[in-house]
């Protein structure tokens, strides 16, 4: 199996594998509790964070809570934001590219009282800094705006904008959902300026069902009940899934900018034979070093998706949580619904190989022309 839908889930590394055994078998007691077993618990639990931590450039492991994954700390951190400052005021900016994540809790904040701003996206999926500012205002208690668009590849200045927002309105926390960032962008937390950082697990070839949020400036508390993670999400942590996390960012973390290189030169090989096929219309910016989208005009998504798995390579229509649904993002960024309809995200990892890309170059022309049996073969143009 040829897999290229690395923005939706990856492939759980070894190291990581290796230490959710680890923590299944040998360090399955309580982190809570007080015998000998517990404290080994807790000790790993330290460990994990510190790894988490130092992965993010986070100033301390106690600015990283653990979550259940990338959607519980967007939640968190937008709801929490909103619960702690909604006094102050009630605006909130975000972008109209963001994943449903980040989207929906602003739907029900508006329920709520709080004016959102959406701020649109150009033809390529970017908003820019000057967008931003136009739309801050002396009410404005939170900005959120995702570090990586998981459909059009665009990276979002977070910088420029956490710096702006904090000099403009210094009461204002600044959220990124760094969920299709962290790993694939050189950041660290302690310079990016951002308050509140969400990461998710699967995302970095560690495990489903966990995840962190950086918290630079404290939050009110998401679950109560025992005080685990520092008294802000209460419940017996999940170890194994924590560990697997902190096992795979331990093992990237050394060769992180060697891994992005080649990303990005497989990304621009990819894109390169898109290039010479006619009937491919490339969509979005892609600056992201995995995210390539494009579309067949007259073709559907999933009739594509459906002849490329038959061939044993795995792509898909857009994000993963967008099932049935044409995709927000792209007609945010004014995309001819015809080309939406017949779009297919590709995206890389560092496991991604050159003879890989290869396989999908060949085997799309194959796929349109199953598809378009009376337009000639694709493949010899």
């Amino acid at each position: 199996m040829i897999y290229l839908d690395n923005a939706a889930t990856t492939r759980p590394c070894a190291a990581a594998v290796a230490a959710i055994s680890d923590a299944l078998t040998e360090h399955w007691a309580n982190p809570s509790a007080l015998y000998r077993q517990g404290v080994e618990a807790a000790r790993l639990l330290r460990r994990c964070r510190a790894d988490v931590a130092a992965a993010l450039g986070a100033e301390g492991p106690d600015r990283v809570i653990f979550t259940s994954g990338g959607t519980e700390s967007d939640n968190w951190a937008i709801f929490g934001a909103a619960e702690r400052l909604g006094k102050r005021g009630k605006h909130i900016i975000t972008t109209a590219v963001e994943h449903h994540a980040v989207l929906h809790p602003m739907q029900k904040l508006a329920e709520r009282g709080f004016a959102i701003t959406y701020l649109q996206p150009d033809a390529l999926g970017r908003v820019s800094v000057e967008q931003l500012q136009a739309a801050l205002r002396p009410d404005t208690i939170l900005v959120s705006v995702m570090m990586v668009n998981n459909e059009s590849g665009a990276v979002m200045p977070i910088e420029k904008m956490a710096r702006l927002t904090h000099r403009l309105c210094p009461d204002a926390l600044f959220h990124t959902d760094a969920v299709q960032g962290f790993f694939k962008l050189p950041f660290s937390a302690r310079t990016l300026g951002a308050d509140l950082i969400s990461i998710s697990g699967h995302k970095i070839h560690a495990s489903k069902g966990v995840g962190a949020l950086y918290i630079k400036k404290s939050l009110p508390a998401l679950i109560h009940g025992g005080g685990q993670e520092h008294g802000l999400r209460s419940g017996t942590e999940n170890l194994p899934g924590i560990a697997g996390l902190a096992a795979a960012c331990a093992a990237q973390l050394p060769t992180r900018m060697q891994t992005i290189a080649r990303q990005n030169a497989l990304k621009a090989r990819l894109q390169d034979g898109l290039r010479t096929m006619p009937f491919v219309t490339l969509l979005g910016a892609q600056d992201a070093p995995h995210v390539v989208n494009l579309a067949v005009a007259g073709l559907r998504s999933q009739g594509l998706i459906n002849v490329l798995q038959d061939r044993d390579i795995c792509v898909s229509a857009g994000s993963a949580c967008s099932k049935g649904h044409r995709s927000h993002v792209l007609e945010a960024m004014g995309v001819d619904p015809a080309l939406i309809d017949g779009s297919i995200r590709i995206s890389l990892s560092g496991e991604t190989t050159e003879a890989e890309v290869d396989a999908l170059l060949n085997a799309l022309p194959q796929a349109v022309d199953a598809l378009r049996p009376s337009r000639g073969k694709h493949a010899a143009q």
